[in-house]
């Protein structure tokens, strides 16, 4: 019974990293995505479907084995999940069904197209990207399964980061000098800002603070 409890986890673990290689197929390939004549889902869903499929077999060999077993890991995995899924029911009502798919993006004649700065918005730039990881550390802490830990290192140090990286060169070369300055007054991890402010010597809206003050500052 265990075991195929076991599967949970792993499966959940799958489907969270199969999230960037499924943007990967959709945003560097928009343009020919939106000359379909039909929604583009119709192909890009059984391709995602593929994907999961293809981690799912590259990960099965290992998907039982654990590096611990302890039922109270699942306390600080609810820590884990509240947070993420605080984080979906808002943006749900904030960002919107249209924009969390993708589907703005594939069929921007049927969708407004505009920068998103309200809401959590405020507060990291990629919400969704942080309640995703949230959520697959809480799978991972909470099962003790070495394939979770391994997906979310994977997650943490490469996909996630690439996917941000790529994303937000697309955001700058579509909405210019607004997501200049949104991405300068807002961290991509809560908190960054003022840590940049204080080693590079700007403050947290991007201005550069007089060297003066600056090392004024750093020899209190």
């Amino acid at each position: 019974m265990e075991a195929k409890l076991l599967l949970i986890p792993w499966m959940a673990a799958v489907i969270y990293s199969s999230i960037p290689l499924f943007w990967f197929a959709i945003h560097p390939f928009a343009e020919r995505w939106r000359k379909m004549n039909r929604s583009p889902y119709r192909a890009l869903l059984p391709l995602w479907m593929l994907i999961i499929a293809g981690i799912g077999w590259c990960t099965w060999p290992w998907h039982s084995q654990r590096i611990y077993s302890n039922f109270w890991a699942w306390i600080p995995a609810l820590v884990f999940f509240f947070v993420g899924f605080r984080v979906y029911r808002r943006i749900s009502s904030e960002f919107g069904t249209h924009k969390f798919s993708g589907e703005a993006e594939l069929r921007p004649g049927e969708h407004p197209q505009q920068l998103v700065t309200t809401g959590l918005h405020t507060r990291l730039r990629h919400p969704i990207y942080f309640a995703h990881l949230c959520n697959l550390a809480g799978w991972a802490v909470g099962s003790g399964l070495m394939m979770d830990y391994v997906l979310l290192a994977l997650n943490m140090l490469v996909t996630f980061p690439v996917m941000i990286y790529m994303e937000e060169r697309e955001l700058e070369s579509r909405f210019g000098d607004a997501f200049r300055a949104y991405k300068d007054r807002v961290p991509l991890v809560p908190g960054f800002t003022h840590l940049r402010a204080r080693f590079s010597g700007s403050n947290a809206n991007g201005r550069e603070v007089p060297r003066k003050l600056h090392d004024q500052t750093h020899r209190r």
